[in-house]
Parts: structure tokens; sequence; C-alpha cells
């Protein structure tokens, strides 16, 4: 065996889950991404999508994708910089701008291509990003391929983050760069004193929206426009792979930005362009979030029953306020088995366990869509209550 595969091969975790029967991931679906999905030939109930708007399965959006293959064809075979910019892009790009209240969007490939090609672009080596330490990995990986100076702060922690402020030359550029909405527990982001504190020290600011459009602001522009921020911010990402039911992404902000991010962006530059029918399912999913509010007002309908729920039967749901509301276990192999378990019982949920949180801090993430009834809700708190009571989480 080579030194390399010898290496790899130690890392035996997968295995000891799968022979203690507990292995969560890659769990095949063989139906529509609905409310009720199809896993091993029997129904389950669907709370570990992202697709909070609960339109990865509209019709409309199904037919755009078709037409969009009957006139463009299935892939663009180059990346925008070259072959690969459709006119359907620009269209998108531009409603993008205005629906966010930006000059400009770009689209990119996919969400995580989005903040590593911009976050690894915008600073130099004597400028600094400033970054929650709960920011998504995407970001993460983006700062690390940086040349600026990097400045960690505690997670929505605003004293921690003037702190590290006050470190900064002020006389170099500033770019602080958080999440709207955490992906893992659900809290949002204290954008308000993000942009004073932005404001006082001259320092630009970043949003990643992947989680909030959909969810907050008028017809679901995101977290930046229910704080009345949107101006204020810099630039706002999103992503295609939420609420948009597609795949792709995009960073909407000033034409002086996207015009040097069109240049030096290397995961947008080196990357084939976003296809078609994605390209088209994104745009019939941006009209009908803006047409159809009672999506929206269905889904806060379906988290506040959620939340008052778990908050009655005793979990331990944090600081959440919307539609994902973490399941705080607190242990490795109990949260495992309580994802199996609850798959069992007809719930699919997903696990987020170390290292993508500490130990003492693993959790069961649940999350809704607009499409889920209150009766599959009540169902899912029901099963949710005797899994948990089960395994001593409750009482």
């Amino acid at each position: 065996m080579k030194l390399l595969q010898a290496k790899l091969d130690k890392y035996q975790e997968p295995q000891k889950a799968k022979a203690a029967g507990i292995y969560p991931y890659f769990r095949e679906i063989s139906s529509e991404q609905d409310p009720e999905v199809i896993i091993n030939g029997r129904k389950v109930l669907m709370f570990g999508s992202n697709c909070y708007s609960g339109l990865v399965n509209h019709p409309k959006i199904k037919e755009a994708a078709i037409e969009a293959i009957k006139k463009y064809g299935t892939g663009c075979a180059g990346s925008p910089f070259l072959n690969g910019t459709l006119d359907i892009h620009k269209e998108l790009e531009a409603k993008l701008a205005e629906y966010v209240g930006k000059e400009d969007a770009m689209i990119y490939s996919t969400g995580f291509g989005v903040n590593l090609g911009v976050v690894s672009t915008l600073t130099g080596r004597e400028d600094y990003i400033l970054w929650d330490e709960q920011d998504h990995a995407s970001i993460i990986e983006g700062r690390r391929l940086s040349f600026s100076q990097l400045l960690k702060y505690k997670h929505n922690d605003m004293e921690s983050l003037e702190n590290q402020l006050k470190k900064c030359d002020p006389s170099k550029v500033k770019l602080i760069v958080t999440d709207g909405v955490f992906s893992m527990e659900g809290d949002v982001a204290n954008l308000p004193e993000i942009v004073r504190l932005a404001k006082k020290y001259d320092a630009s600011v970043m949003v990643d929206e992947a989680h909030g459009i959909g969810v907050f602001g008028r017809g679901g522009r995101g977290t930046c426009d229910h704080f009345g921020v949107s101006k204020d911010v810099d630039l706002i990402m999103g992503t295609f792979s939420k609420s948009f039911a597609s795949l792709g992404g995009f960073i909407a902000c000033d034409k002086s930005i996207t015009n040097y991010l069109r240049h030096h962006s290397r995961s947008y530059i080196f990357t084939a362009s976003i296809t078609p029918a994605s390209t088209a399912a994104a745009m019939a999913a941006l009209e009908i979030m803006q047409q159809e509010p009672q999506l929206q007002e269905q889904l806060w309908a379906l988290t506040h029953y959620a939340l008052e729920g778990f908050r009655n039967m005793g979990c331990e749901i944090g600081n959440t306020s919307t539609p994902i509301i973490p399941l705080f276990i607190r242990d490795n192999y109990k949260t495992f088995a309580i994802t199996r378990d609850l798959l069992e019982e007809g719930i699919f949920v997903n696990p987020v366990v170390s290292p993508a949180v500490a130990p003492q801090d693993t959790l069961i993430r649940f999350s809704l869509m607009a499409t889920h009834t209150k009766d599959q809700v009540t169902t899912a708190l029901e099963k949710i209550q005797k899994v948990f009571k089960k395994h001593g989480i409750l009482k």
C-alpha cells in the first residue's frame, strides 16, 4: 500500500459507526424532495431540507427548467468568463440585484463557490478579514485562501467584534463577514450593531444570506431587508440550493466590486457556468417568492408552532427564532442513535456532531419548509418526544 493510502486507511470512524448501526449519512432518497420522501421503500417525513420555501417540487419551476433545457441544452461547456455566459444568466443577475437592492449581481456555480471566490479575492496582504467563529465552512475556506490578516470574533458578540476592529490599521481595508442566519443553530446575526460598528471603524460588511432569503424580509429578501440595513451592507450573498430550489449562488454589490470580481475571482473564472435548467429554476423561484407571500406566512406559522412545541416539551433549543431548530443532545453517540431511531419512526432529521461542533454541543438539526402541514409537524413533535425519552434526553 502506498503512503497516501496507508495514511488515509487509518481513518475508520465511518466504519465504526456503520458497525454500530448508527451511521447517519448518505441516506438514499428515491422521490421528490417534498415534505414526505421515500427512503428504502418507506414514506418518511422530511425535516432535514434546506428548501425553506418548499418550492423544490413546484410545477412552475420544473416547467421553467424543462423549457430552458429545450432552448439552451443541458450545460454551458465553459466558464462565464469565456463562452459560458447566456442571456438568461444576465437576466437573472439583473433581477437578483434589483431584488436585494444592489447595483449589480454575479452568478456563481454554487453558493460555496461564491464565498470561496469572494472572501479570498477582495482584500490584500495588509487588509483585514473579521469573521464570526460560527460562520459557514465556505467563508472559512475563503479566508484561508486569502493573504489578509484574519481576526476571529466570538459568536454574535459585538464587544468581541469591536475589540478586533480596534486592532486594525485605520487606513487599511476591513471586511466583516457574517452569516445572516447561522446554519447550524438557527440564530440571527446582530446586523444593526454590525453595521453601526462598521460605520464607526470604516469597515465593509458582507452577509451570507443562504439561510435568510425566503425566510426573512419583504418577499423573502433576507435578514438585511428584515433589519432595514441592505443599503449599509456592502455585499449580499445568496445561494440557489435553499429557498431558490435550484443550484448555484450569487453575490450582489456595487459595480466597482463586481467589475473586480469578474476579472479576479478564481471560483468564478475557472468554473463552468450554472446550467440553463438551474438558472431558469432559480428565476422562477424568485418570481414565486415575490408573488406568493402566503408561503412565507405559512413557514412562520409552522416555525412558531414548532418552537412552542419543543419548548413545552422541555427540549434545549438554544437561541433560535427561525425555521432552523437545533435540538441539543450533547453526546456524539446519542446524536447518531437518535437520528437512526427517528428515521425508523418515519422522521428524517440531520445530526450535527464533532468536529463540526464541539463534542459537548452535538445536536439534531430540525428544519421546516413552507409546504409542511401542521399535522406533519405535530407527528414529528410526538415522535421526537418518544425517542428523546427513550434515550434519556427528556424525562
